[in-house]
């Protein structure tokens, strides 16, 4: 029997929540995919609509808002960004409608998201964005840093910024004998996880431990979410950490190596890097994964990217609120919305490919009979 994922949402508090006023294209474009010419007094959609999880995707969530709101008016989307391990327990046990994830759903959680949502889950792609390497040290804002010396410096085992390997990597910079202080999230995130995973494929064998959303090494400072890191890294001389590009502010940020050359965080080469990417062709249809090639040499391509999802039921059990997940993610996987993440977070837009394929998913969420 179907649970009921929807009747327990207005019990639930959302310490925290951002609070979304978003809008829909109308009753002639009922996904919000944006192709339709529509006024405010043509939407039809209205009532709430609750999700939860990636801190990265927070200004994205807020361009995606001001976009969207003046169309659908009596419609209110809540976001809660506690993190991407904490959206997806939510959206898993119920207590939201959506979840936003830097990390796709595993094998058992779509196990567990088939007896919550009476059908499958899907993974959406929605958000692209270069995953920064962002460091704290007086009078250096750039350096060069490749993925065997991140791993020795996360590790603990490179503790200083003159180390060889660093000086190496930087010529004609004068490094400071200033400890190393490694920065790290509290919380599970799917940041971590793809920083990891990372570090696991490109570093050559110097990073020993496998992919997780959980910081595996200990040491180190800690600080939730992704402000919390920043805020960390800004207090510290000798810092350095990782976060979504979009929160690196006045940090220095280091070039990562890719093939023969040193290439820094940004748009475009999040968008090569997914490119060279292919998908998980073992996932049902539907259900969109691409597996980053974080070793890829792409002319231009900075493999060290976070592709966050948006988690939906293909299925919800009433028209409502069927219609208001099509409307929102129709109208954020819009090349409007996509548009507004871009200018707003430093997002890569979806290919054309890429977002008709997520379209197609989102047109074949329903109602229950």
């Amino acid at each position: 029997m179907k649970l009921s994922l929807h009747g327990r949402t207005g019990a639930i508090a959302l310490t925290g929540i951002l609070a979304l006023t978003l809008t829909a294209c109308g009753s002639d474009d009922p996904t919000g995919s944006g192709n339709a010419s529509t006024t405010p007094e043509q939407s039809t959609l209205s009532g709430e609509l609750n999700g939860a999880g990636a801190t990265s995707q927070e200004k994205a969530m807020d361009a995606w808002r001001a976009g969207f709101q003046s169309a659908n008016p009596d419609v209110t989307v809540n976001y809660d960004p506690v993190g991407s391990g904490g959206g997806r327990t939510q959206f898993l046990d119920g207590s939201v409608e959506f979840a936003g994830s830097d990390s796709a759903l595993s094998e058992e959680e779509l196990e567990s998201a088939t007896a919550t949502c009476g059908t499958e889950a899907v993974d959406l792609p929605v958000y692209i964005s270069p995953i920064a390497v962002v460091f704290n040290l007086e009078g250096i804002s750039e350096l060069n840093l490749s993925a065997a010396t991140l791993a020795g410096i996360f590790d603990n085992t490179i503790t200083t910024w003159d180390a060889p390997q660093i000086a190496a990597e930087n010529p004609g910079v004068t490094l400071p004998a200033t400890a190393i202080t490694p920065v790290h999230r509290s919380d599970e995130s799917g940041t971590t996880k793809n920083f990891t995973d990372y570090l696991a494929d490109a570093s050559g064998g110097a990073w020993a431990y496998e992919a997780d959303g959980n910081w595996p090494v200990e040491g180190g400072e800690s600080a939730q979410g992704t402000s919390g890191v920043i805020q960390t890294v800004q207090g510290g001389e000798g810092t350095i950490s990782y976060a979504d590009n979009s929160a690196v502010g006045t940090l220095g940020v280091a070039s990562i190596q890719v093939g023969e050359e040193w290439v820094a965080p940004s748009e475009e080469g999040a968008a090569a890097a997914v490119d060279a990417s292919p998908r998980d062709e073992e996932r049902p249809e539907h259900d969109i994964v691409i597996e980053i090639d974080r070793e890829t040499t792409a002319a231009g391509a900075y493999p060290l990217i976070l592709i966050s999802y948006g988690l939906a039921c293909l299925q919800y059990d009433t028209a409502e609120k069927a219609d208001l997940v099509k409307g929102f993610f129709g109208y954020v996987v819009s090349a409007e919305g996509q548009a507004a993440a871009e200018e707003a977070a430093g997002s890569a837009p979806l290919s054309d490919t890429l977002r008709a394929d997520v379209q197609a998913a989102i047109d074949a969420i329903t109602a229950a009979a």
